[in-house]
């Protein structure tokens, strides 16, 4: 099942048909067993076309209310090396070695659900940046509860440059207005999704391909439930949160955004990402 917000009302795609849920976002996800609350309302529920649900999609808002977004870090072995060149003149390059290994995984506060953006928007890069990327990433949705309830995609914008002067300068490097992107929907299956699911990038300039790649989130060196976890460690989150996983796919040093280029991410079953690149 997905659930889609829009500016008409909260939508929930199932096998059988396409249903209007006019309720409040918060309340709706922030349960145990999301998945068999949807099943067992669907019915209940007004139902509308397939002309009408993809006039209602096309310019949807990011699935998410009043959460904070989180995220991970250095949880593929490409991101820890790309962590590491980054920061080598810095001396900061042993520490995303030593996270990478470590039992306790890097966690950091991403964005407040003002400075998240949808499907076909535009994320942003910093004006005071020489070095920006995109990061293709699961996100998951995780009840007050720390469960995981569903899954997203998630796009971390990255300050390359200001993060490899200084490990410390993450947050400068990470928060920002418009830094990240969520969409197209809410993913909810009945079952955890699966390790061989694949998720992929690409990068357009003009309508010229400059990056594609893919990978599968078993490669990832943590578990789903083990990130999730650590997050509720000490925190609460009255109506749950969202955790982008970290991604496991990095374009070439001699890479940055532009402004106008067009970023899409893939996550079988949950849809497609698209983004184009503005400033502030």
């Amino acid at each position: 099942m997905k659930l889609y917000k829009t500016t008409k009302g909260i939508l929930l795609q199932t096998d059988t048909g396409i249903y209007i849920l006019q309720e409040d976002w918060d309340k709706l996800v922030n349960r145990q067993n999301l998945y068999g609350y949807l099943k067992e309302h669907k019915n209940t529920k007004e139902g509308i076309t397939a002309e009408v649900f993809d006039e209602w999609v096309t310019g949807c808002l990011p699935p998410i209310g009043t959460q904070e977004m989180w995220a991970a870090g250095v949880t593929y072995l490409r991101s820890r090396d790309a962590r590491m060149e980054e920061s080598q003149t810095s001396g900061g390059a042993t520490f995303y070695d030593k996270v990478y290994a470590a039992e306790r995984p890097e966690l950091f506060f991403k964005a407040l659900p003002q400075r998240v953006v949808g499907n076909n928007t535009e994320v942003y890069i910093r004006k005071d940046s020489t070095w920006n990327v995109p990061e293709p990433e699961l996100t998951l949705y995780i009840n007050s509860w720390g469960e995981i309830q569903g899954y997203t995609i998630g796009n971390d914008m990255s300050s390359r440059s200001i993060e490899g002067e200084n490990p410390l300068y993450l947050p400068q490097a990470k928060v920002y207005e418009r830094s990240a992107a969520l969409g197209p929907c809410l993913y909810i299956p009945e079952l955890p999704i699966a390790p061989e699911t694949t998720i992929s990038i690409i990068i357009k300039r003009d309508g010229k391909e400059l990056f594609n790649d893919s990978i599968q989130l078993n490669r990832m060196k943590r578990s789903l439930t083990e990130l999730a976890g650590y997050l509720f460690l000490e925190c609460a989150f009255p109506v749950g949160c969202y955790l982008m996983t970290g991604t496991g796919m990095v374009p070439g040093n001699d890479f940055t955004l532009h402004v106008g280029d067009e970023v899409s991410i893939t996550i079988e079953n949950i849809g497609t990402l698209t983004n184009t690149i503005g400033v502030r």
